[in-house]
């Protein structure tokens, strides 16, 4: 176990993930469905790439499931970055974190899991925190709102079902499912409301792909040099570097309720994390 290694590499990760958040928020006059087909077609790049090199089959063992993920995958981004273009960048990507309530939700009744009552004390934690964000920001967009909490629901599926096919598929196939849908999505919704990209649009589009995959693989890198309980709290470095770009970048600005709210979602989440490894395992 490598943890300077681990920090280096979920470091480089979430930078890449809030840089791709930061050119989403960019693209504000791009459509979204363009967003997710260009997004989408960048990373297939490099799964494509990887799974040719290694010699892995592209057609996976367990279709069903691997559509399914990959519907509920792609509905969650195009949902996430819709989000984006009414919230600030870091309370989105901080609502999208409450993806793993809603996974151990639908883990009780799909998957038979049983979750500690300290572990729903930790989740109400962080829902208080999505009241606080929401009730003392007047500004902040209802519409947003219930589009970010409906792509953290389908992310939490995403979890689930990712649970469900466990070591069954090679992840660069499951990934590259999700990418290859997200594409046909993004592009069959982008048929009718297709708007030509400016010339200095077009080097942020192909740059979404490159961060969305450096994002993932150094987030694999990490998982691998050290153990879960070490490396998903530091998943939420992510807003950090995201809401200092919508600041550096955007001018947002955070209330001091905005911050608060923030922190007790991600607080609630960390909590879980560090008790579910240390005491479920």
């Amino acid at each position: 176990m490598d943890v300077k290694k681990a920090l280096k590499y979920m470091v480089l990760s979430t930078l890449g993930f809030a840089c791709m958040n930061a050119t989403v928020k960019y693209l504000e006059e791009v459509s979204s469905y363009q967003i997710v087909f260009f997004r989408s077609l960048g990373s297939l790049f490099f799964t494509f790439g990887f799974l040719l090199k290694n010699k892995i089959p592209i057609i996976g063992k367990h279709n069903g499931l691997l559509i399914l993920r990959s519907l509920a995958g792609a509905s969650s981004m195009l949902l996430f970055f819709m989000s984006v273009k009414y919230l600030s960048i870091g309370s989105a990507v901080s609502l999208r974190y409450t993806a793993p309530i809603f996974a151990a939700i639908l883990a009780v009744f799909i998957l038979r899991e049983k979750v500690k009552p300290l572990q729903w004390l930790f989740f109400l934690v962080s829902f208080f925190g999505v009241i606080v964000l929401k009730g003392f920001d007047k500004h902040m967009n209802s519409y947003g709102l219930l589009l970010v909490i409906i792509a953290a629901v389908l992310s939490g599926l995403v979890y689930v079902i990712i649970s469900k096919i466990g070591k069954r598929e090679h992840p660069a196939v499951i990934v590259n499912y999700f990418m290859v849908t997200a594409m046909i999505l993004g592009g069959v919704l982008s048929i009718n409301s297709w708007v030509t990209p400016k010339p200095a649009e077009w080097p942020f589009l192909l740059s979404l792909g490159i961060f969305g995959y450096i994002g993932q693989i150094y987030m694999t890198k990490a998982f691998q040099a050290a153990s879960t309980n070490i490396v998903a709290p530091l998943k939420y470095i992510e807003v950090v570097f995201t809401a200092t770009l919508g600041v550096m970048l955007f001018q947002e600005v955070y209330t001091v309720w905005n911050l608060l709210g923030i922190a007790l979602i991600i607080g609630g989440l960390v909590l879980n994390v560090w008790y579910k490894s240390k005491y479920n395992n």
